[in-house]
């Protein structure tokens, strides 16, 4: 089924089809169970356990194969949550079959990878957004719209910093090599990559980072300093480490990513790595069916501290929306909610406008390509010690 597709008028919610049942697949499922615009069609997973759980759940097929779940007529849409190195491929399967796509950040590993998802989607007419990343959390998009629509003046510089327990979570083992996508390049950082690029609304020029691989059992990058310069004349720092030693939570409120309150137990994941039977296993208990996911968020969800100064002000993101220290003192400004679950149900909420409202949509393959060529970049300028420009990396 190759070629360009005939958009045809489609009413009801979205047919959704999973692929990739663990972790980043269970907390979609959790979204789109919660949305009142999509139903859960169909899941692929190469594991038995995660298919099952998915069928008895919602009574729908769940597939081994990538492939066949592409052939379900049933299934009108695809969230891709595969490893990293089966985005590009299986995007552009789905985009050949009929199928929109909702793929998991990043969307590839490699620009040239990138160049064939946007010519897929151009040629086939179907819809791509690159996400779930933190750049879809409702009150990162509200603070992009004060920057726009309050006198605040130019957006000068843009901090971002989040320290976590990330490499002593369980992880399959090809996470551990930076080469595969491993490692917090293309894992976290591309978060932090995707919330400031849409906070400075303007493309990123050059890249200049470090990182670092501090625990010779997880040889991947663990800890990274990333300065960003944009078109605009706006600059960016981004500092991220997943060693379980410092939580930066605890400039967040005591809030977790997820947005629920959490406690203070600096350490406790990296002891428990250290005691784990088995890393796959312990990855896969991770995944749909392995355990319950919290259905209470109370708070907005986070990726560390995001604080963006402006001319005229201060914004930083808070537990229920966004802090701005202006001219006139301190503002608490509360952030509503959209219909789905913050964070990945904005995701949910972008594919629905895009498929059933023909609305544009920023998150397109073009803008996961380019969140993909600043993390390339970066891997460049880690390498070499120099500032990398990003005229150099894109594919001509």
């Amino acid at each position: 089924m190759n070629g360009e597709h005939t958009e045809k008028p489609a009413t009801g919610p979205i047919r959704l089809g999973i692929a990739g049942l663990g972790l980043a697949g269970a907390f979609m499922i959790r979204a789109a169970r919660q949305h009142p615009r999509f139903v859960l069609a169909a899941g692929m997973d190469p594991l038995e356990r995660p298919r099952k759980a998915f069928s008895t759940a919602f009574d729908a097929p769940a597939y081994q194969d990538f492939d066949r779940l592409c052939e379900d007529e049933n299934v009108e849409a695809i969230y891709i949550s595969s490893p990293h190195r089966f985005h590009a491929h299986q995007t552009i399967t789905a985009l050949e079959q009929g199928k929109h796509v909702l793929v998991e950040k990043p969307l590839a590993l490699t620009v040239e990878e990138c160049d064939a998802v946007v010519e897929a989607a151009e040629r086939t007419k179907r819809k791509v957004i690159v996400g779930h990343t933190h750049a879809f959390d409702p009150n990162v998009r509200a603070m992009r719209q004060l920057i726009e629509t309050r006198d605040l003046g130019r957006v000068v510089m843009i901090l971002s910093f989040n320290y976590t327990d990330y490499l002593y979570r369980p992880h399959a083992q090809d996470e551990f090599r930076s080469e595969t996508g491993g490692g917090i390049t293309f894992n976290q950082i591309t978060h932090q990559v995707e919330v400031v690029r849409l906070l400075a609304g303007a493309p990123i020029v050059s890249v200049k980072g470090s990182t670092n691989i501090l625990d010779p059992a997880r040889p991947a990058d663990g800890c990274s300093m990333v300065y960003l310069q944009f078109e605009t004349g706006t600059t960016a720092s981004l500092i991220y480490s997943g060693y379980d030693f410092f939580d930066s939570d605890e400039f967040h409120y005591w809030i977790a990513e997820g947005g629920t309150l959490k406690q203070a137990n600096h350490g406790i994941t990296r002891h428990t790595a250290m005691t784990r039977p088995s890393e796959d296993s312990s990855h896969q208990d991770l995944g749909f069916g392995g355990r319950e996911l919290p259905t209470e968020q109370p708070f907005m969800p986070h990726f560390g501290v995001s604080i963006v100064t402006c001319e005229r002000g201060d914004l930083r993101l808070s537990p229920k929306g966004i802090t701005l220290y202006g001219v006139n003192g301190r503002e608490d400004i509360t952030v509503e909610r959209g219909e789905g679950r913050p964070g990945q149900g904005d995701a949910l909420d972008a594919l629905w406008r895009t498929v059933r409202e023909g609305e544009p949509t920023l998150h397109d393959a073009r803008w996961g390509k380019a969140t993909v060529e600043a993390l390339v970049a970066l891997q460049k300028s880690a390498k070499s010690g120099r500032e990398v420009f990003l005229s150099d990396i894109a594919s001509r």
